[in-house]
């Protein structure tokens, strides 16, 4: 009996290992098209081509190409490491005190996040005219999270109407400004994430 339980646990951790294995493939397929051809022009049969699955796989996994996007923006903002970057942020800010540390903190991470997820914004962006509820879905997600920043900044002494706060910190690390600098104007990462230090203590503090 044991022997069995051992089986069927070691079957389905290779399961879900063969599963996320052809999830990531799926995701890095759609990417990659998307990157290369738009939004538009890539179809979902292009991708399952690409991937080596079937269409209906794709369909049944992430409902067609709005949801490749959601998923491939969602794994963008995990960042790099074993915990969320998302995550590292809220436990950041739920324990520190200082505005001006936040904001340096909040910097680290844009330097981190903003080449995984600028990219696939601006994508969405340039896909408006197909797909216009997805780009004000990714907008309103963006808005909501520069929302809660804002809140915490209060909490720690930040003074301002809120929505300005928030308002700045969504101009500050929108992907906009991530493209002119870094993709039109060849800036590092490290100085687009010092700029923005700069802008949102200049701003706000």
């Amino acid at each position: 009996m044991p022997r069995k339980t051992k089986r069927r646990s070691y079957d389905s951790t290779t399961r879900r290992d063969a599963a996320e294995e052809t999830r990531h493939r799926v995701l890095d397929a759609a990417l990659r098209l998307f990157t290369k051809r738009g939004y538009a022009a890539t179809t979902i049969a292009a991708i399952a081509k690409a991937s080596r699955v079937s269409v209906e796989t794709i369909y049944k996994g992430f409902g067609g190409k709005p949801g490749l996007v959601r998923a491939i923006r969602d794994r963008a903002l995990a960042g790099v490491g074993p915990v969320h970057a998302e995550k590292r942020s809220d436990a950041m800010q739920a324990r520190e005190t200082d505005p001006r540390r936040i904001i340096h903190s909040w910097s680290k991470f844009s330097a981190e996040i903003a080449p995984r997820v600028s990219p696939i914004l601006l994508l969405v962006r340039d896909a408006a005219a197909s797909d216009p509820e997805l780009q004000r879905e990714m907008d309103d997600d963006r808005l909501r999270r520069m929302s809660d920043n804002a809140n915490n900044l209060q909490r720690v002494g930040v003074t301002g109407e809120r929505k300005r706060i928030r308002d700045v910190l969504w101009l500050a690390t929108s992907p906009e400004i991530y493209e002119l600098l870094v993709v039109k104007r060849g800036w590092s990462v490290r100085a687009y994430a010092e700029l923005v230090e700069q802008v949102l203590a200049g701003a706000l503090l």
